[in-house]
């Protein structure tokens, strides 16, 4: 999300747009995550281009529309998030499974374990759901498990 947002704001500096809006996933003071719309907008002043940028967002007070979207907890164990990180990096269980020094059936034991425990169908359900708790990094590659998150 840090990429896209940053682009905004730079159009912004440089006067190529005087406002914006983006739904973004924040962490309130207790260390919660929550969905919210941020608003920026540029402040005119004597000089050319914009002298400030006002951002506004929702307090960390829950309003109608916001998700939490997960508390921060220990979730996984080592094995877990390395599997899970092969998973969504695209990996097939034997190559993940020599990359992990695991067998194939360790893979497909752990993989079923990590379905069960955040409640999905499939492995692209995985990766998805894993990526909306906002388990898995985001703007980067390979992708990476929140340390928060690993037991």
């Amino acid at each position: 999300m840090r990429q896209p947002l940053m682009r905004q704001f730079e159009r912004l500096l440089t006067g190529r747009c005087d406002r914006f809006a983006a739904h973004v996933v924040a962490l309130r003071a207790t260390g919660d995550t929550f969905t919210g719309n941020l608003t920026a907008t540029a402040v005119s002043g004597y000089a050319p281009g914009p002298a400030a940028v006002l951002v506004t967002m929702p307090s960390g007070q829950a309003a109608e529309g916001d998700a939490v979207v997960a508390p921060r907890k220990k979730l996984l164990s080592e094995i877990d998030a390395r599997i899970l990180e092969g998973i969504a990096a695209g990996l097939s269980t034997i190559p993940l499974a020599s990359r992990l020094y695991l067998s194939r059936q360790g893979v497909e034991y752990h993989v079923t374990g990590l379905l069960r425990k955040l409640k999905v169908p499939n492995r692209a359900a995985l990766v998805s759901r894993a990526y909306a708790m906002g388990v898995l990094t985001v703007g980067t590659w390979p992708p990476r498990v929140v340390d928060g998150f690993i037991k």
